[in-house]
Protein backbone atom coordinates (compact mmCIF):
# COMPACT_ATOMS: atom_id res chain seq x y z
CA UNK A 1 0.00 0.00 0.00
CA UNK A 2 2.87 2.37 0.80
CA UNK A 3 4.38 1.60 -2.62
CA UNK A 4 1.09 2.54 -4.30
CA UNK A 5 1.06 5.88 -2.45
CA UNK A 6 4.63 6.56 -3.55
CA UNK A 7 3.75 5.76 -7.17
CA UNK A 8 0.75 8.09 -7.04
CA UNK A 9 2.85 10.85 -5.46
CA UNK A 10 5.49 10.43 -8.17
CA UNK A 11 2.83 10.56 -10.89
CA UNK A 12 1.27 13.71 -9.47
CA UNK A 13 4.68 15.35 -9.15
CA UNK A 14 5.43 14.51 -12.79
CA UNK A 15 2.24 16.17 -14.12
CA UNK A 16 1.93 19.04 -11.66
CA UNK A 17 3.73 21.81 -13.56
CA UNK A 18 2.20 21.09 -16.96
CA UNK A 19 -1.27 20.70 -15.47
CA UNK A 20 -0.91 23.96 -13.55
CA UNK A 21 0.14 25.80 -16.69
CA UNK A 22 -2.77 24.28 -18.62
CA UNK A 23 -5.22 25.44 -15.96
CA UNK A 24 -3.55 28.85 -15.76
CA UNK A 25 -3.84 29.38 -19.50
CA UNK A 26 -7.47 28.29 -19.43
CA UNK A 27 -8.43 30.53 -16.50
CA UNK A 28 -5.99 33.39 -16.81
CA UNK A 29 -5.57 33.35 -13.04
CA UNK A 30 -2.89 31.59 -11.00
CA UNK A 31 -5.05 31.22 -7.89
CA UNK A 32 -7.94 29.67 -9.79
CA UNK A 33 -5.52 27.43 -11.67
CA UNK A 34 -4.03 26.22 -8.39
CA UNK A 35 -7.50 25.49 -7.01
CA UNK A 36 -8.41 23.54 -10.14
CA UNK A 37 -5.14 21.61 -10.05
CA UNK A 38 -5.49 20.71 -6.38
CA UNK A 39 -9.10 19.66 -6.87
CA UNK A 40 -8.14 17.42 -9.80
CA UNK A 41 -5.27 15.86 -7.84
CA UNK A 42 -7.47 15.20 -4.80
CA UNK A 43 -10.17 13.65 -6.97
CA UNK A 44 -7.65 11.33 -8.66
CA UNK A 45 -6.17 10.30 -5.32
CA UNK A 46 -9.58 9.84 -3.73
CA UNK A 47 -11.41 7.98 -6.47
CA UNK A 48 -8.77 6.33 -8.65
CA UNK A 49 -5.76 5.55 -6.41
CA UNK A 50 -6.47 1.84 -6.77
CA UNK A 51 -6.39 1.89 -10.60
CA UNK A 52 -3.32 0.85 -12.58
CA UNK A 53 -0.64 3.54 -12.91
CA UNK A 54 -1.02 3.48 -16.72
CA UNK A 55 -4.61 4.69 -16.33
CA UNK A 56 -3.76 7.69 -14.17
CA UNK A 57 -2.60 9.94 -17.03
CA UNK A 58 -5.82 9.83 -19.04
CA UNK A 59 -7.95 9.85 -15.89
CA UNK A 60 -6.14 12.87 -14.47
CA UNK A 61 -6.38 14.77 -17.74
CA UNK A 62 -10.09 14.05 -17.97
CA UNK A 63 -10.62 15.23 -14.38
CA UNK A 64 -8.55 18.38 -15.00
CA UNK A 65 -10.43 19.26 -18.19
CA UNK A 66 -13.73 18.66 -16.42
CA UNK A 67 -12.70 20.99 -13.58
CA UNK A 68 -11.73 23.66 -16.12
CA UNK A 69 -15.14 23.39 -17.82
CA UNK A 70 -16.81 23.61 -14.40
CA UNK A 71 -14.78 26.74 -13.64
CA UNK A 72 -16.00 28.34 -16.89
CA UNK A 73 -19.61 27.53 -16.02
CA UNK A 74 -19.32 28.94 -12.50
CA UNK A 75 -17.48 32.01 -13.73
CA UNK A 76 -20.19 32.80 -16.27
CA UNK A 77 -22.72 33.01 -13.43
CA UNK A 78 -20.37 34.90 -11.10
CA UNK A 79 -19.46 37.47 -13.76
CA UNK A 80 -23.11 38.41 -14.18
CA UNK A 81 -23.26 39.37 -10.52
CA UNK A 82 -19.77 40.89 -10.36
CA UNK A 83 -20.64 43.39 -13.04
CA UNK A 84 -23.32 44.80 -10.76
CA UNK A 85 -21.09 45.11 -7.68
CA UNK A 86 -17.59 45.84 -9.04
CA UNK A 87 -15.61 48.87 -7.97
CA UNK A 88 -12.58 50.63 -9.41
CA UNK A 89 -10.73 50.37 -6.08
CA UNK A 90 -10.59 46.59 -6.31
CA UNK A 91 -9.02 46.77 -9.76
CA UNK A 92 -6.32 49.14 -8.55
CA UNK A 93 -5.42 46.92 -5.59
CA UNK A 94 -4.86 43.95 -7.91
CA UNK A 95 -2.21 45.89 -9.82
CA UNK A 96 -0.25 46.67 -6.63
CA UNK A 97 0.77 43.02 -6.09
CA UNK A 98 3.79 41.95 -8.13
CA UNK A 99 5.09 38.43 -8.59
CA UNK A 100 8.51 38.08 -6.85
CA UNK A 101 9.66 35.69 -9.56
CA UNK A 102 9.04 38.39 -12.15
CA UNK A 103 11.29 40.72 -10.13
CA UNK A 104 14.19 38.23 -9.83
CA UNK A 105 17.36 38.80 -11.83
CA UNK A 106 18.20 36.59 -14.80
CA UNK A 107 21.56 34.90 -14.27
CA UNK A 108 21.98 34.03 -17.95
CA UNK A 109 24.28 36.23 -19.96
CA UNK A 110 21.73 37.60 -22.41
CA UNK A 111 21.67 41.16 -23.54
CA UNK A 112 18.76 43.39 -22.57
CA UNK A 113 17.73 43.44 -26.22
CA UNK A 114 17.62 39.64 -26.36
CA UNK A 115 15.63 39.53 -23.13
CA UNK A 116 13.17 42.07 -24.43
CA UNK A 117 12.71 40.21 -27.69
CA UNK A 118 12.27 36.85 -25.94
CA UNK A 119 9.81 38.39 -23.48
CA UNK A 120 7.77 39.83 -26.32
CA UNK A 121 7.65 36.47 -28.06
CA UNK A 122 6.50 34.71 -24.91
CA UNK A 123 3.89 37.40 -24.24
CA UNK A 124 2.60 37.11 -27.80
CA UNK A 125 2.38 33.32 -27.54
CA UNK A 126 0.68 33.52 -24.17
CA UNK A 127 -1.82 36.10 -25.46
CA UNK A 128 -2.50 34.09 -28.59
CA UNK A 129 -3.18 30.90 -26.60
CA UNK A 130 -5.41 32.81 -24.17
CA UNK A 131 -7.36 34.26 -27.10
CA UNK A 132 -8.25 30.82 -28.45
CA UNK A 133 -11.72 29.47 -27.67
CA UNK A 134 -11.68 26.99 -24.78
CA UNK A 135 -12.07 23.83 -26.87
CA UNK A 136 -9.28 24.92 -29.21
CA UNK A 137 -7.09 25.71 -26.19
CA UNK A 138 -7.78 22.29 -24.75
CA UNK A 139 -7.08 20.43 -27.99
CA UNK A 140 -3.89 22.39 -28.64
CA UNK A 141 -2.50 22.03 -25.11
CA UNK A 142 -3.36 18.35 -24.79
CA UNK A 143 -1.86 17.50 -28.18
CA UNK A 144 1.24 19.72 -28.01
CA UNK A 145 1.89 20.31 -24.31
CA UNK A 146 0.89 16.89 -23.01
CA UNK A 147 1.77 14.93 -26.17
CA UNK A 148 -1.52 13.05 -26.22
CA UNK A 149 -2.74 11.23 -29.28
CA UNK A 150 -5.96 12.25 -31.01
CA UNK A 151 -7.81 9.41 -29.30
CA UNK A 152 -6.45 10.23 -25.83
CA UNK A 153 -7.31 13.89 -26.35
CA UNK A 154 -10.82 12.98 -27.49
CA UNK A 155 -11.28 10.86 -24.38
CA UNK A 156 -10.07 13.65 -22.10
CA UNK A 157 -12.22 16.27 -23.82
CA UNK A 158 -15.21 13.91 -24.03
CA UNK A 159 -15.72 14.46 -27.75
CA UNK A 160 -15.01 12.64 -31.01
CA UNK A 161 -11.60 12.30 -32.62
CA UNK A 162 -12.90 14.33 -35.55
CA UNK A 163 -13.79 17.20 -33.20
CA UNK A 164 -10.30 17.08 -31.71
CA UNK A 165 -8.77 17.27 -35.19
CA UNK A 166 -10.99 20.21 -36.10
CA UNK A 167 -10.32 22.12 -32.86
CA UNK A 168 -6.60 21.43 -33.09
CA UNK A 169 -6.40 22.48 -36.73
CA UNK A 170 -8.27 25.71 -36.06
CA UNK A 171 -6.02 26.45 -33.08
CA UNK A 172 -2.84 25.89 -35.09
CA UNK A 173 -4.10 28.08 -37.96
CA UNK A 174 -5.13 30.85 -35.56
CA UNK A 175 -1.77 30.73 -33.77
CA UNK A 176 0.16 30.75 -37.04
CA UNK A 177 -1.84 33.73 -38.23
CA UNK A 178 -1.27 35.68 -35.01
CA UNK A 179 2.33 34.66 -34.40
CA UNK A 180 3.73 34.50 -37.92
CA UNK A 181 5.85 37.62 -37.43
CA UNK A 182 7.26 36.44 -34.07
CA UNK A 183 7.95 32.76 -34.59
Amino acid sequence: MLQAHRELDAFLASVEKRAFRTAEIATGNKDDALDILQDAMFKLAEKYHDHDAEEWGPLFTTILQSRIRDWYRRNAVRNKFRSWFSSKDEDQNDNDHKDPLQQAEDDKARTPEQLLQAGRRIDELDSAIHALPLRQQQAFLLRIWEGYSVEETASAMKCSAGSVKTHYSRAVHALREKLDQHW
